[in-house]
């Protein structure tokens, strides 16, 4: 039987008696592996730095955030792609998730989907990817076809390509713009990469989304202002956020709030500018949205 070369596959080579174990044993065993992912996106952050770098001028542009991916790592960036409206106020239009099987395979398995190297070029012209784009694939084995159909019609499209991979030396690594591995070795289930590789995954979009975004005004100092509060929860939150930035009490918080129809990064601005919401809003068109620039705080 010849071996497979991706680490992904290996069999962890400490844990061959994993169902021997006591429930805390086996509790332990799967926590501490999780520690392999945070070491394996650490290794990438200088990778994750210049994919932000990279994408920032064309989100400036009017640019989408499209992802690819199958199975796991298909369903981790449906759900980076759908936080970021909530989170940041990004609209949907412009979060583009795409997975093999279409969104049946967001709940269950769609057997051979992954396998389709021209679905996944399909599924990318099919969303209308341009040069202004970016797509971010994500493959734990870096050699699925889809995901590789996917990065195919994008640099086709001359949108920029990132490549989020578990395995070094793999066909996503070299084809995609901006390659990021991360090396998360066998799991502790082999083959499971539902794991540590999803682990490591997940943290790296959060990463990439997130620090894009603050790169693009949804951040002041480090508070969600870009946020609309649509439910008590979030009324609760953005009350919260204005009274710390701008040091009101609750009162005058929820007035803020009021007029600026729930947007908090509104509601700073008026509150501590002494201006309507037209005014804090003409502020922040001014500065692309950016409340530390509107402020006049460099």
């Amino acid at each position: 039987m010849s071996a497979d070369p991706r680490r992904t596959e290996a069999v962890h080579p400490g844990l061959a008696d994993l169902d021997r174990l006591s429930t805390q044993e086996l509790v332990s065993a799967f926590v501490d592996d999780q520690q392999d992912a945070v070491k394996a996106v650490q290794l990438a952050s200088v990778a994750l730095g210049r994919v932000v770098e990279a994408a920032l001028p064309r989100l400036r542009a009017g640019g989408r955030l499209v992802y690819a991916g199958a199975g796991t790592s298909g369903r981790l960036g449906v759900l980076d792609a759908t936080e970021l409206t909530p989170t940041f106020s990004w609209p949907p239009a412009r979060a583009v998730p795409l997975i093999a099987g279409g969104e049946v395979a967001i709940r269950q398995a769609v057997e051979g989907a992954e396998d389709d190297h021209a679905s996944g070029e399909a599924d990318v012209k099919a969303a209308g990817t341009g040069p202004q784009d970016v797509l971010i694939a994500i493959a734990a084995s870096g050699t699925t076809p889809y995901v590789l159909g996917a990065v195919r019609a994008a640099r086709q499209a001359a949108a920029l390509t990132v490549g989020i991979a578990n395995n070094p030396g793999t066909p996503l690594l070299t084809t995609a713009d901006w390659p990021v591995l991360l090396d998360t070795g066998p799991e502790v289930i082999s083959g499971s990469t539902r794991l540590k590789a999803g682990t490591a995954q997940k943290i790296a979009l959060n990463t990439i989304s997130s620090a894009l975004m603050v790169k693009l005004g949804k951040v002041y100092g480090n508070l969600m202002v870009d946020m609309r509060a649509s439910n008590e929860k979030l009324q609760g939150r953005a009350v919260r956020l204005v009274q710390h930035a701008t040091g009101v009490d609750d009162e005058q918080a929820r007035s803020a709030l009021g007029h600026a129809d729930g947007h908090v990064k509104t509601a700073i601005v008026m509150l501590l500018l002494g201006v309507d919401a037209e005014g804090a809003a003409s502020r922040l068109r001014e500065t692309d949205g950016h409340a530390r620039l509107a402020l006049g705080r460099p």
